[in-house]
């Protein structure tokens, strides 16, 4: 494997659609865009680490997706692992997962950052140790009260019209990464285009 995309979420019905889980909601659509599913880990040969997590491996791209099924802050006790499995570098890795800090559907790629109060991101820094990753952030709107009852909520309505369009802009700047384009072509090639679309 090249390159290898994790989205962050929790799982769980009753969590599906919550602004939480929107890392989910970009590697499902990007599976349905390339004709794949996420499989149980048991499709990796040879990888022996822990197996919470659901994964869609692309041969053709030589990518992995994976959904960690750990609960959002033990994200990276399943990433690490992975990585080291797959011989990869934190470069190698994209990470997907919502940010309250970002309007509602608002973009932002960077090649590497803190964790911005995550969780998910939190744990993944630690057991990588290292923050020197590539991360696309999607906004999931700041919160009005209680930020942990705010990431557990779902979108409303129109809301919701948003973030459907930017999960699937978010997928396809995926889909221009894991064709080889470094994270700066993927930050130059988009950036302007969300930007735009957002006046």
């Amino acid at each position: 494997m090249k390159r290898m995309i994790v989205g962050l979420g929790n799982p769980g019905d009753e969590y599906a659609g919550t602004r939480h889980n929107v890392g989910f909601e970009v590697l499902d659509c990007l599976a349905r865009e390339w004709g794949l599913f996420f499989e149980s880990p048991k499709v990796l040969e040879g990888y022996t680490g822990p197996r919470k997590f659901s994964v869609l491996v692309n041969e053709k791209r030589s990518v992995l997706c994976v959904k960690p099924a750990t609960f959002m802050n033990l994200s990276g006790s399943v990433v690490a692992p992975l990585l080291h499995w797959a011989a990869l570098e934190p470069m190698d890795v994209l990470v997907v997962f919502d940010d309250l800090d970002l309007d509602v559907g608002v973009l932002r790629i960077r090649p590497h950052g803190g964790t911005g109060g995550h969780n998910g991101m939190k744990s993944i820094v630690t057991c990588l140790d290292s923050d020197r990753f590539p991360r696309l952030r999607v906004g999931i709107g700041p919160s009005r009260t209680d930020a942990a009852r705010h990431v557990l909520e779902r979108f409303g309505s129109k809301e919701r019209e948003e973030m459907d369009v930017s999960v699937a802009q978010a997928a396809e700047a995926i889909d221009f990464w894991t064709e080889g384009g470094s994270t700066e072509e993927c930050m130059t090639r988009f950036h302007s285009r969300w930007n735009q679309a957002s006046l």
